[in-house]
Formats: C-alpha cells, sequence, structure tokens
C-alpha cells in the first residue's frame, strides 16, 4: 500500500515593483511592519545604549554635560554683561539648561535616521528586516538619553527654587511633538545619507546655524526682523510650548504650537512613506 503525503512551502517572490503597487492597503502593511520591528529596535536599543558607555570613565555623565557646560558658560557670559539675553521667566541658568536639554533632544531625533542608515546599510544589505527597527531603536535612545538630562534640569530646579505649573503634567505630550518634527526631517534625509556622506556633514552646519534663530539661550524676540525669523522657525514654537509647559504654564503661542504640531504629524507620515519607498534603492546602491 503506498500512502502519498503533501508539503506545503512558502515561497518568496521577488519583484521590481513598488510595495506602494504590490499592497492594496500601503499604510496597514507600514503599521504591521513597525509592530513586527519592536523586537528587533530593543535588541538594537540595548546593543546601542551599551556601546556608547561601555568604554567611557564618565559614563552616563555624558548624556547631560554639554548641555550642563553650556549653561555655566552663557551663565558667566550674561554676569559679566558680555552678553545681553534680557528677562526670563524663570532663573537664567535654569532657563539654558533646560532649553538646551531640548534642543539637543531635537537634534537627536533629527540625527537619529540620518546615523542609522549611514551605519546600517551594509547590514541592510545582508539581512532583509523591517527598517522601521532602525527608526524605533533610535526613537528609544532618544527618550532614554532625554531622562538622563533631565536629573541635573531636576536637581538645578530644585536648588534654584523654580515653581513648577501643573501643566508640567502636559510637557511630555508637547516634547513627543519635537522629536515628532525632528524624526520627520531625519527620515526624509535618511535615504541620501545612505548614499552621500555629505548629508551628516551637511547637517553639523545647518544645525550650529539653526541653534542661532531658535529661542535656546536668549528669550524669544517680539520685534525686528531678527524676531521675524524665529518666529518662523519651526522648531521655535514646540520648544518654547514644551518649556513654558515645563516652567511658568503660560502657553504664549498655542495656534503656532498646533499648526507646527499638525505639519510635523503630516510630515512624518509622509516622511515614513519617502523612507520606505527609497530604501530598497539605498539598499541595491550599497551593495553593488
Amino acid at each position: 500500500m503506498r500512502t502519498s503525503r503533501s508539503q506545503s512551502s512558502k515561497v518568496a517572490v521577488y519583484t521590481s515593483r513598488s510595495w506602494l503597487k504590490q499592497s492594496s492597503s500601503p499604510f496597514r502593511t507600514m503599521w504591521y511592519d513597525l509592530l513586527a520591528s519592536r523586537s528587533l529596535a530593543r535588541q538594537l536599543l540595548i546593543r546601542d545604549i551599551s556601546a556608547q558607555y561601555r568604554q567611557s570613565f564618565l559614563g552616563l555623565i555624558w548624556a547631560f554635560l554639554p548641555a550642563v557646560t553650556t549653561a555655566i558658560g552663557f551663565t558667566f557670559a550674561a554676569k559679566s554683561k558680555l552678553l545681553n539675553v534680557g528677562d526670563t521667566d524663570i532663573p537664567y541658568t535654569a532657563y539654558v539648561l533646560i532649553s538646551m536639554t531640548l534642543w539637543q533632544t531635537f537634534l537627536a531625533a533629527l540625527n537619529g535616521p540620518v546615523q542609522a542608515v549611514a551605519s546600517g546599510k551594509s547590514i541592510m544589505s545582508r539581512i532583509n528586516f523591517p527598517r522601521e527597527a532602525l527608526i524605533l531603536a533610535k526613537l528609544g535612545d532618544v527618550f532614554f538619553n532625554f531622562g538622563i538630562k533631565l536629573i541635573p534640569v531636576v536637581i538645578l530646579f530644585i536648588w534654584l527654587r523654580v515653581p513648577i505649573s501643573w501643566s508640567i503634567l502636559l510637557a511630555p505630550v508637547a516634547l513627543i511633538h519635537l522629536v515628532m518634527l525632528g524624526t520627520a526631517i531625519g527620515l526624509l534625509l535618511a535615504p541620501l545619507s545612505g548614499l552621500y556622506q555629505d548629508i551628516s556633514k551637511a547637517l553639523t552646519v545647518i544645525t550650529g546655524l539653526w541653534l542661532f534663530i531658535t529661542p535656546v539661550v536668549y528669550p524669544l524676540p517680539q520685534e525686528g526682523w531678527f524676531a521675524t525669523i524665529v518666529q518662523l522657525n519651526p522648531v521655535t514654537p514646540l520648544l518654547v510650548t514644551t518649556r513654558e509647559l515645563a516652567t511658568t504654564g503660560i502657553v504664549s503661542n498655542p495656534q503656532g504650537f498646533w499648526i507646527v504640531s499638525v505639519i510635523a504629524a503630516v510630515g512624518l507620515l509622509l516622511a515614513w512613506t519617502i523612507y520606505r519607498v527609497a530604501m530598497p534603492y539605498v539598499v541595491e546602491r550599497a551593495s553593488s
């Protein structure tokens, strides 16, 4: 007596068609890939954090040391009359420290996707995995380092007896919007960074100039052409609102905050779509 046994096997089909055309619901596919990448993103996050501080004598201190030294330097400059910054709602040292912490968090969100693609393109050319894992790992790193940066901020606020409003509970919402804007810009630039090293170098120059038109070490100007430039800066309403919610509780520009927040949300979705469309071409170029 002869028996037959059927075996089923999965066949992978490779096609040159865009994933947007292959899927009837591309955004659902994006969401499923995002969920599927969580485990790998967690492993990458742990690896990256360990690599950052493993062979460092000062360890986690490096996370907040730049913001602290900047705050000390500008405080000395302001007290010695070398820098006329005007009046701030809270002590100037605390003002600069929390502002620099928020600015560095925005920069980390912006540079994260760029660095992830630039350093991970060789792995992507050999292993097939959801590309969102690289971005999620960098986002985790952003919030981890922000938590470390908050330690000296809290200590300084307690030491200087800076009054805190109940609105501090809403500050994380505004912070997420700030990170969302940085991530959207970084995602747009990420595919290019996998092809050209100039992107990372150009970002260093651009963000250095960007800092001077962001009210980080000075209050928001109200008059003149420079005030117009600062107010048109998309980072300004998000950073200022986060700082205000964490301190005074009085939001000076809620309309600007929500306008930029909507732009950041739409921009993030658009940048994510472009990232998924462009990455196969980047990987192909990197492996050739």
